[in-house]
């Protein structure tokens, strides 16, 4: 009764229709949510000056003060944002807003400028759900826009020139026209106010070019992000990269991602900065398929570089080397790395062969001898990543009917399936430094069964128990695929993982 009762009212005040207040180019402002004192809106000089209380635009209801315009559709709204006083908490939030409803705890995407500078794309994407961010590596912009592509939102972000760029990340969210889109800001502490001015307000339908194929040929810009896998699970900018990169892989360190590019193994600093290349001699054609030993000290790549064009892996130290050393070239197959054994001894990667186009994983001594099988057939087996301690070997897999995650012995032996979701296609388990945990990307059936392209809306990051005690989690939804997380991506302590997300150029 009393949940029906809290729905009912929740509705109400969804409905409950507002005064018109037109300011500016809004149809109407008004508090939204548990506001100690009434916030006010005034317009002056092609300047909006916003005041509000409210104690966060965050969790599962917000509290703040409002301006709104209805809109469907694709939309970019921007606006110069600045902070009037030095402000009492540096957490004080003031943005450009979507908003499915005039509830506490609506559906919505936001970027908002906070009073220490930190900026973020927030979105709440069920009514009355969590809400997440994805952190700007850019402090106190100049100017910012929230934009609305189809069913994405993302955000760009300027400096001290002014000029918008974007600033990487998007999340996919379902809206219903229409929407309210405008200007919002809540002090992050209820006993008090806070004011923002909001400069050149420009609201915009954005011109995008028809893209017939998004596959491999699709121009696009790449975002290198890390998510926290508990808690509020926040996404965080690396850096954000105009044409194409994949796969990144975590430093044993802690203090370095490495990714590929233009064929090319880059390192940059986890925090952001420029990267560096790692020289690779020749081998100038590296595909998402590498990766770092256990100890730190290796790494192993699969090259393309050869005329055949056939992917052949090879080991090199870290700092890079002219003359990496040839492990697996295989005349009639391409081989793709994947799994690295926790004793340093053995790389298990996929075998496709060129007669047959079968999917298998096999299984190469650094040492040396000769490759020998793991996981053969029926269907694709691919993704192959041992467990910490060394007893099984993650992989996904068709045998079901499916694409799904399974768990063998190390040694290929008693493979049992980890999920079960006929609607999704799950790919490349990842597992945690401590075992407990497997990340990995799944698809939606817009794709092929044994596929796993670039580029696809229907793509979510999901996290599960190691042992498939209970049924995964979405970590978060994205834009993206093939390069999105192909590879061992775990923070060494186990509490982020990497991964890039993609934005078509139109």
């Amino acid at each position: 009764m009393i949940r029906g009762l809290a729905a009912a009212c929740a509705l109400a005040l969804w409905a409950t229709p507002v005064a018109a207040q037109t300011v500016g180019i809004f149809a109407n402002h008004a508090d939204i949510g548990d506001t100690a004192t009434p916030g006010s809106l005034t317009y002056d000089a092609g300047r909006y000056r916003m005041t509000a209380s409210g104690a966060n635009i965050w969790g599962e209801k917000d509290a703040f003060h409002y301006a709104w315009v209805q809109r469907s559709g694709d939309l970019h709204i921007a606006a110069g944002i600045a902070w009037e006083g030095k402000g009492k908490d540096p957490h004080r939030k003031a943005g450009l807003m979507m908003r499915q409803n005039r509830t506490p705890g609506s559906p919505y995407a936001d970027v908002m400028v906070h009073g220490d500078g930190m900026t973020s794309l927030q979105y709440r994407a069920e009514q009355d759900g969590p809400t997440r961010q994805i952190v700007s590596a850019v402090l106190h912009p100049s100017r910012v826009r929230l934009e609305r592509e189809g069913n994405f939102v993302t955000f760009s972000v300027a400096g001290a020139d002014g000029k918008l760029v974007h600033a990487g990340g998007s999340y996919r969210i379902a809206f219903q026209a229409p929407v309210l889109v405008g200007l919002a800001v809540s002090a992050h502490d209820n006993a008090v106010t806070e004011t923002a001015t909001f400069s050149n307000v420009e609201m915009q339908v954005p011109s995008l070019a028809y893209v017939p194929d998004t596959g491999y040929a699709a121009k696009v810009e790449s975002t290198l992000e890390v998510i926290e896998v508990s808690g509020v699970q926040s996404r965080r900018v690396v850096r954000h990269f105009p044409g194409k990169i994949e796969a990144p892989n975590w430093t044993r360190d802690g203090k370095a991602l490495v990714y590929n590019a233009d064929g090319r193994i880059w390192r940059i600093p986890v925090e952001g900065g420029e990267p560096v290349a790692i020289p690779t001699g020749r081998n100038i054609r590296n595909n998402n398929d590498h990766g770092i030993s256990p100890d730190g000290n290796s790494l192993v790549i699969s090259d393309q570089s050869e005329p055949d064009n056939l992917s052949r892996i090879y080991v090199l130290p870290l700092a890079g080397s002219e003359r990496p050393r040839e492990l697996v070239s295989d005349p009639k197959a391409r081989s793709y790395w994947h799994g690295w054994s926790p004793d340093g001894k053995t790389l298990a990667y996929v075998r496709v062969g060129t007669d047959d186009d079968s999917y298998d994983i096999w299984a190469k001594d650094l040492a040396g001898g000769p490759a020998r099988p793991l996981i053969v057939g029926p269907g694709v087996d691919d993704g192959p990543e041992y467990s910490p301690d060394g007893k099984y070997l993650y992989f996904n897999s068709t045998r079901s009917g499916a694409m799904a995650i399974w768990r063998a012995n190390a040694d290929g032996s008693d493979p049992v399936q980890l999920t079960r979701d006929p609607d999704r296609r799950d790919w490349f388990p990842h597992v945690s430094p401590d075992g407990k945990w497997i990340v990995f990307v799944s698809f939606g059936l817009d794709v092929a069964l044994t596929d796993h392209p670039p580029n696809r809306e229907d793509v979510a990051l999901e996290i599960m128990p190691a042992d498939g005690s209970a049924p995964p989690q979405v970590l978060t939804r994205l834009f993206g695929g093939q390069g999105t997380i192909n590879v061992p991506s775990w923070s060494p302590d186990g509490k982020q993982v990497a991964f890039v997300s993609y934005r078509l150029v139109r």
